[in-house]
């Protein structure tokens, strides 16, 4: 357990125990009013052009989809109430359920579909191959639209279906028309709760509220599918971060929901008989990503010889600090899944300090300056990158953490320039598994310049061998080019997997029918006390 660690715990007991002054603006958690702390208060409000999963949660209680992910990963119609596909599968047409409207009171049209899913498809990594074979949008009537493409894109649904970050959530028209590099800067969609915009202030709390105009589906909820029903009339999200006072709101029922709570404090929520700890399904990924552009990360045996210095279980232990909630995973796709092979990840990552050492000298290392960017209100982030820190400087790395908010975090990670000059050398994430199923979803294992991921990595080869992964049909042929995209992986390091935790969740015993998922969702659920 790390000193930072240790000093949480010794805490907890006496913030726990320290009353939770709420806002006087917010309400005291009536019945009708769910109070939820998400892993970092709310900086942004587009899902676009951020893939973080906070302001995802954010769109999935305001925007709605085309089509969803349900619990068997299967992609279900959402918005849609029925499609067609021609013969040689290059025209696809989609109607839309009646009734739809957004929270300004204007009805969802063809129009906002095409124009959300043409912004969409320039930032989002499976949207950006789907774009590739799109030769047309074309809206047929007020409720109707079609897809034409250049060539047969059977991943269609899944691609406007995914689950995950980046979400194709449909907005109006004139909000989608906002340049795909730029943020929107108002909130407006179309699903079972509305966004109060004048109750916001970016990285403080944010308020919603039951859209009375919206129309679920009729199935069961299953994940993103189904019937979203909005039980509750008014969500606050809250900006706590001290995470010992957090616990306490929750264990005094101040609040009814803690999103990601540090393990060293289950112990204290475990004395309380009204909360529930629930892993969340399929577990994140812990991620090192590198800058690709810039000196000394440019050089890709630099980035190999930092991956063969990473002891995995170091940094699980900073996260999370029990082996019951961790595993390793030397591997770039979601373990136990059909395209996770493994395949050169041992030999890259061996654990082996000296060897790294050698490597590095091998490659030139110049004692250029490395700044590790650390959102310090982010703790899975923020204790990576003390383990970072740590390793850079046994393997001779002249570094700089610069410790910073989550905000100011994304701003400057969007900093294409060199380090010391407001720009980053590397910096540490998380990632759901479910993001990570196979390559037509995994974002980070884009490497197409410019239009990657923050890092951008560049290299054909990995590009190419995810389009045949895309073309090929057959799940056993699809398998070997995925052992073919790892090896790959290995060698040129668009980012060094660090491990794989399960995070808990923490929430009242007063809110039945949550729809346990890899995303957190609101609705079905209800507040009986």
């Amino acid at each position: 357990m790390t000193a930072s660690r240790r000093n949480v715990l010794k805490g907890a007991g006496a913030l726990a125990a320290t009353a939770f002054m709420p806002n006087s603006s917010f309400s005291q958690g009536s019945a009708a009013t769910l109070r939820f702390i998400p892993s970092t208060p709310l900086p942004s409000l587009d899902p676009i052009t951020l893939t973080s999963y906070v302001i995802r949660n954010h769109g999935y209680l305001i925007y709605d989809t085309l089509f969803a992910t349900d619990a068997q990963f299967g992609i279900k119609p959402q918005m849609v109430e029925s499609w067609e596909t021609s013969g040689d599968g290059l025209s696809w047409s989609f109607a839309l359920r009646d009734g739809l409207s957004f929270h300004d009171g204007q009805p969802v049209t063809s129009k906002d579909c095409i124009a959300s899913i043409a912004r969409w498809s320039k930032r989002d990594a499976f949207g950006q191959t789907f774009a590739i074979f799109v030769e047309a949008y074309e809206p047929i009537d007020q409720r109707s639209f079609r897809i034409k493409l250049k060539k047969p894109f059977p991943m269609l649904p899944a691609a406007l279906g995914k689950l995950s970050s980046n979400v194709p959530f449909i907005m109006p028209e004139r909000i989608a028309m906002t340049d795909a590099m730029k943020p929107i800067t108002e909130a407006i969609g179309s699903g079972p709760w509305r966004f109060a915009d004048k109750q916001w202030i970016p990285g403080q709390n944010a308020v919603y509220e039951r859209f009375a105009a919206y129309r679920p589906r009729e199935e069961a909820p299953s994940w993103a599918a189904g019937g979203k029903v909005a039980k509750i009339d008014r969500i606050e999200w809250l900006a706590l971060t001290e995470p010992g006072a957090a616990v306490g709101a929750l264990t005094k029922g101040e609040v009814d929901w803690y999103e990601q709570p540090p393990v060293d404090l289950l112990p204290v929520l475990k004395q309380s008989k009204d909360v529930v700890i629930q892993n969340v399904p399929l577990g994140l990924f812990l991620v090192m990503r590198f800058n690709h552009l810039q000196p000394p990360f440019n050089n890709p045996g630099v980035r190999r010889a930092v991956m063969a210095a990473i002891k995995q279980t170091d940094y699980m232990d900073a996260v999370v600090g029990d082996k019951a909630y961790y595993q390793e995973a030397k591997t770039f796709f979601t373990p136990g899944s059909p395209m996770s092979t493994g395949a050169g990840g041992k030999e890259a990552l061996p654990a082996d300090l000296d060897k790294a050492r050698a490597m590095l000298k091998e490659a030139g290392y110049k004692g250029e300056k490395v700044v590790l960017l650390a959102p310090s209100d982010q703790p899975i982030a923020y204790q990576q990158c003390m383990v970072t820190e740590d390793l850079l400087k046994k393997l001779g790395f002249n570094v700089e953490l610069v410790a910073t908010d989550w905000a100011s975090f994304i701003g400057r990670r969007a900093n294409r320039g060199l380090p010391d000059q407001g720009g980053w050398s590397l910096f540490h994430t998380l990632w759901s598994c479910a993001d990570t199923l196979n390559p037509a979803l995994h974002p980070l294992m884009r490497a197409n310049g410019g239009s990657a991921f923050f890092g951008w990595p560049e290299d054909a080869t990995m590009e190419g061998l995810r389009d045949q992964w895309i073309a090929t049909p057959e799940e056993a042929k699809q398998k070997e080019i995925a052992a073919q995209i790892e090896r790959r992986g290995f060698e040129v390091v668009p980012y060094a997997p660090c491990g794989l935790v399960q995070q808990p969740m923490a929430y009242r015993t007063s809110l039945k029918g949550m729809v346990l998922a890899p995303v957190q969702f609101f609705w079905n659920m209800e507040k009986t006390g």
